[in-house]
């Protein structure tokens, strides 16, 4: 049983009854404590629980029934969202030791799917960094080059998922923390449009305005189905879509043709790693060459959007620091509690004046994919760092701030559009590059259609890899 199957194949041969789902659950255990201890992507391992979930499924199976179309794939779980049974620290020491009562909206959803949740894996506290490390559970680190950071805030999702540990680990993205991941680790990584999945259940975290969930992948079909699975409305969420699914059955219709794809190697403004926007580029030339499109330089014609997406994101981190007792602010970590202070400066008319920002950038947006069906950028400004960090305060020979390796990733949480980093290639380095694709708003399927054309035509390997 190879442990770069995807999970899509796995669920069919589980679903038929050529594998039993306690086989391919025991297999991945053995994986995880093999890989996991140089690697720290996952923080809990729950083996009884695991072996009991697929046991449950096998038995399903037996019985005739379907257990779904996620039967017996081996899944993690961000510890920024609660999965019953299993440790909900959110990578703070104010909360080690918490275990959840019950799952996320979301993860009731891919169990009741078939997935077998084997685990949490590690972010950085509240998720508020883009590399993976925090006091409680210290640093993970990516496979390509285990002194690196595999991004963040979905870090242990990333370096589970591309060592091969698991085929699927849920994920979220409130300023980049699928997408930075995803590029640093050569992993398939969307951010749907905005509340496509809902944010419901005890525990589940709700203060990041921007935040949205969706999976963290090797494969764009894994992406798909996990989403068919995971999307739709529900009444917890006052902000959740009630659209179409269906996103498997896209990925499996032909390539979509496309007239005009604009690439930006800088979005106007930001300080890029030249070897990463010579890799990007020529991503972005294989993609166009895939989808029978010219690719034009564009730019989309908006500044950078940090200081309107930090005020109306910055609150909600505020809120959540003052709400603590006294006692579990003092184990917060200092770079949490800064970036929490920021929104301390903001008024509401501050907010009110970064919404109507919001719009008038929006408004941009429309009248470019009016122009362009795509735009495509790097993922981010440089390869992965130290995995204990900081981040580059020097890229392509401009001094940049903490978030100036993630320029592309923001701004896009900041509109809601959806947004996908796929693998591009290495850099010198030897470290992976990420192409960002964006797509006009409520257009997933079709973000997941050209992915598919592109990772048709643009075929990845991780280490490790035969």
């Amino acid at each position: 049983m190879d442990r770069w199957m995807p999970a899509w194949e796995i669920a069919e041969r589980v679903r038929r009854g050529e594998w039993k789902a306690r086989e391919v659950t025991e297999r991945a255990l053995a994986r995880i404590a093999e890989l996991n201890p140089p690697l720290n992507a996952f923080i809990q391992v729950d083996a009884e629980g695991a072996l009991r979930q697929a046991e449950a499924i096998d038995a399903r199976v037996a019985a005739g029934e379907d257990p779904g179309p996620l039967a017996g794939v081996p899944i993690g779980v961000k510890d920024l969202e609660p999965a019953k049974g299993l440790v909900m620290t959110y990578g703070s020491r104010a909360f080690e030791g918490q275990v959840a009562e019950a799952d996320s909206v979301q993860v009731a959803r891919l169990r009741a799917a078939g997935a077998v949740i084997v685990g949490k894996t590690n972010t950085p506290e509240f998720g508020y960094k883009g590399f993976t490390e925090n006091r409680l559970w210290g640093p993970t680190r990516n496979p390509w080059n285990p002194a690196k950071t595999p991004g963040g805030s979905s870090g242990g999702s990333s370096a589970a998922v591309a060592a091969g540990m698991v085929p699927l680990a849920t994920a979220g993205d409130g300023g980049g923390s699928i997408r930075i991941p995803a590029a640093m680790t050569g992993c398939y990584g969307i951010k749907p449009t905005a509340h496509r999945i809902p944010r419901a259940g005890e525990h589940a975290p709700t203060w990041g305005y921007f935040s949205t969930l969706g999976p963290m992948a090797r494969t764009v079909r894994d992406a798909a189905r996990y989403l068919d699975a995971a999307a739709g409305p529900h009444p917890d969420d006052p902000e959740v879509l009630d659209g179409p699914t269906g996103f498997e059955a896209a990925v499996l219709g032909p390539a979509p043709r496309l007239r005009r794809v604009a690439w930006s190697a800088d979005l106007g403004y930001a300080a890029v790693d030249p070897d990463v926007a010579r890799v990007a580029r020529a991503a972005a030339e294989r993609l166009a060459a895939a989808v029978g499109a010219e690719l034009e330089e564009a730019q989309p014609g908006f500044g950078d959007t940090m200081e309107a997406w930090m005020t109306i994101a910055a609150a909600g981190d505020t809120r959540l620091v003052d709400e603590m007792p006294a006692e579990q602010r003092a184990k917060l970590e200092p770079g949490f509690v800064r970036f929490a202070e920021v929104g301390r400066r903001f008024t509401a008319v501050d907010v009110a004046r970064a919404l109507e920002q919001r719009h008038q950038v929006n408004r941009q947006m429309t009248r470019f994919f009016a122009r362009y069906d795509l735009l495509l950028t790097p993922t981010t400004a440089a390869t992965a760092f130290a995995a204990e960090g900081p981040p580059p305060s020097v890229i392509g020979g401009k001094e940049v701030g903490p978030a100036g390796f993630i320029p592309f990733t923001y701004p896009f949480n900041f509109l809601g559009l959806p947004a996908a980093s796929l693998p591009a290639g290495l850099a010198p380095d030897g470290l992976p590059v990420g192409l960002q694709a964006v797509a006009p708003r409520f257009a997933d399927a079709f973000l997941l259609r050209v992915s598919a054309a592109y990772e048709a035509a643009s075929p990845w390997r991780y280490p490790g890899q035969d």
